[in-house]
């Protein structure tokens, strides 16, 4: 028989996000390697037709939270939903802070065995009740995956001796389109960021470089694309900068446009900071799925895009705020777009699904094997 794999996530498409891209792949890998795949996750549009299409034409089951007002009820919801489906699993793997509580608790007496996946923030919280919550609930798996070693260095040394680093994947699927719709964008070189527009993706880190830059690039531009949660201020702030006309908002676009946005652009760049709350980007899979197209990338040190980035390959690494170290990177991969081109492809199959799916597999079969 094969092995019952639940999947608990804070995420999941087709709305955007990080984690839930992460599980979606984890699953649909899983499922093709032959494992009884069931994942649970939250409606997050307003009538549920978006889930409703996306989840019928996948090979394994979701099982949706519908969504609630008020949202404590879908709380409630998923936990009665996972007290259920828990008892038939081989393995639950938690994802997203709400799921490593939930699991933590419900599966105490299961004979299942338990995997959490922590991907950054939700290990990060600067609240010290949060963060000591999360602590217990991690000290009650069996296995802890993290997507960076910077994600790992960050829960308490006694956990991390039961924690690996598994990178997080690409998957080129969301590539194999047809590019039918254009995107325009204007001015030379075109920066972009991908992701929603808000303080840990550092749009407005961005931002804040363009006045320099423009004395060396005069028609340079800057694209950002992704849900526009803080827009507004990005957009106060290119103003006072006086340089608003070399911002632009595409807001949230399917993949054609993304593709086309992409392979329009010049240098992908994420400067992600850390926020007061603890917010932290873990990896950056925006930033392999621009490699996939031949986009270097420029990124911050100090945070999960380190081992997101391939320093000569793939792109450059800076110090936020060091105007002069990011346009150093930016006229280094200029000038060299041809030969990174290539390097970034590289370095983005590296991370492909079908291969970093053997790395979970490995640690699934253990876990199965140790609860024998």
């Amino acid at each position: 028989m094969n092995k019952s794999i639940l999947i608990v996530t804070s995420e999941f498409p087709p709305q955007p996000g990080g984690i839930g891209d992460h599980a979606y792949n984890v699953a649909l890998y899983l499922s093709r390697a032959s494992y009884d795949v069931s994942v649970i996750a939250d409606q997050r549009s307003v009538n549920g037709n978006e889930e409703t299409d996306f989840d019928v034409a996948l090979p394994f089951k979701v099982l949706r939270v519908a969504k609630t007002s008020p949202r404590f009820k879908m709380y409630i919801n998923r936990i009665r939903l996972l007290r259920t489906a828990i008892k038939s699993a081989d393995v639950v793997i938690a994802s997203g802070k709400f799921s490593l509580w939930s699991v933590a608790v419900l599966r105490r007496g299961q004979s299942t065995a338990s995997l959490a996946v922590i991907h950054g923030s939700e290990v990060n919280f600067t609240n010290t009740l949060l963060k000591t919550s999360i602590n217990w609930a991690l000290q009650r798996f069996a296995k802890i995956i993290a997507v960076s070693q910077f994600t790992k260095s960050l829960i308490p040394a006694t956990i991390q001796e039961k924690a690996v680093v598994i990178p997080n994947g690409f998957n080129s699927d969301k590539w194999h389109i047809e590019t039918t719709t254009d995107i325009e964008l204007k001015g030379t070189p075109k920066l972009i960021t991908v992701g929603h527009v808000s303080e840990r993706k550092g749009q407005h880190e961005v931002i804040k470089l363009l006045p320099k830059l423009a004395l060396r690039f005069p028609n340079i531009t800057y694209h950002c694309v992704g849900l526009p949660t803080e827009q507004k201020a990005c957009e106060l702030l290119a103003k006072q900068l006086g340089i608003e006309n070399r911002v632009c908002f595409h807001g949230r676009v399917n993949n054609a446009v993304l593709k086309s946005a992409l392979e329009a652009s010049d240098v992908f760049v994420m400067l992600s900071t850390i926020t007061t709350t603890g917010d932290v980007e873990g990896f950056g899979i925006a930033l392999l799925e621009a490699n996939a197209l031949g986009v270097p990338t420029i990124g911050a040190k100090g945070c999960g895009i380190e081992e997101a980035i391939k320093e000569g390959e793939s792109g450059a690494l800076v110090t936020l705020g060091d105007e002069a170290a990011f346009q150093a990177a930016l006229e280094h991969l200029l000038s060299s777009k041809a030969a990174y081109a290539e390097t970034s492809k590289a370095w983005a199959n590296e991370h492909q699904w079908d291969i970093i799916i053997k790395k979970y597999i490995v640690e699934l079969e253990r876990l199965t094997d140790n609860t024998k």
